[in-house]
């Protein structure tokens, strides 16, 4: 159950970041953070994918042992977006509680697996 909701949510959180990648490349001529965000973001879905299809248990914890640190990672470049002006904080509050969200979720599972190992 918990492994489709951190699927959708992830593959929710990559589109709001592509869709927010184009619009500060575009509006802020921003290319340097904005491509690192963009690659942390699409990645955690990615690994939450592989994770979904892993061999093992271990193989699947580790999978979204890489998902949760690209996630926060990805918490990581939006607040240096912030601080550095090129986003607002409403821009920045609506992806920073989508990506807690799915970091959080991320952390659940990884513990309960571990627990179930």
């Amino acid at each position: 159950m918990s492994e489709s909701i951190v699927k959708t949510k992830s593959f929710d959180l990559a589109v709001s970041g592509v869709n927010f990648y184009k619009n500060i490349v575009s509006e802020k001529k921003e290319y340097v953070m904005s491509k690192q965000f963009l690659r942390s973001i699409t990645s955690v879905g990615a690994n939450v994918r592989e994770a979904v299809n892993a061999q093992s248990k271990p193989d699947f914890i580790h999978k979204l042992s890489i998902a949760q640190k690209e996630c926060d990672e990805t918490i990581y470049w939006l607040e240096l977006l912030k601080e550095t002006d090129y986003i607002s904080e409403i821009e920045f509050n609506s992806l920073h509680r989508q990506s807690a969200e799915v970091l959080k979720i991320i952390r659940s599972i990884i513990i309960t697996s571990k627990k179930n190992l």
